[in-house]
């Protein structure tokens, strides 16, 4: 069912959004995005090696959880902001889970807000990537 300013209820859950990044994927968002760091694509360099890994570029989650809110929508709508930190490392091959829900609905100047409180998950279930978003329909 798609989502409309009528049927939408305050903690409601968005559908999840599953990600896997391997690294060619990370190679090809850093050449996108510009951030070449080697963290996240270099298993020999010192930091990755202190950490066992390269890890997942944190606007790469960034950018996931704005296609999990984005694919909720599915065009009734659309994201007037989006914000998240950066608060645990993920790792290539393992999955990221995005999540949301529904914090608060309004109207405000004429517009149909809706809050959603987003994160990120990953696969022990810990939030590596706590966020909010609001959306306008």
């Amino acid at each position: 069912m798609s989502v409309t300013w009528e049927n939408i209820q305050t903690g409601a859950k968005l559908p999840e959004l599953v990600k896997r990044p391997g690294v060619t994927q990370l190679v090809k968002y850093a050449a996108g995005s510009g951030d070449f760091n080697p963290l996240h694509h270099d298993t020999r360099f010192p930091q990755a090696k202190a950490i066992g890994s390269i890890i997942v570029h944190g606007r790469f989650k960034y950018a996931a959880l704005g296609e999990c809110v984005s694919n909720w929508l599915n065009h009734q709508g659309r994201i007037k902001t989006i914000s998240c930190q950066y608060r645990g490392m993920d790792f290539p091959d393992s999955e990221i889970t995005c999540k949301g829900t529904v914090v608060k609905k309004w109207v405000e100047n004429g517009e149909k807000l809706v809050e959603l409180e987003v994160w990120t998950e990953n696969s022990d279930g810990k939030q590596t990537t706590p966020g909010k978003a609001i959306v306008v329909f």
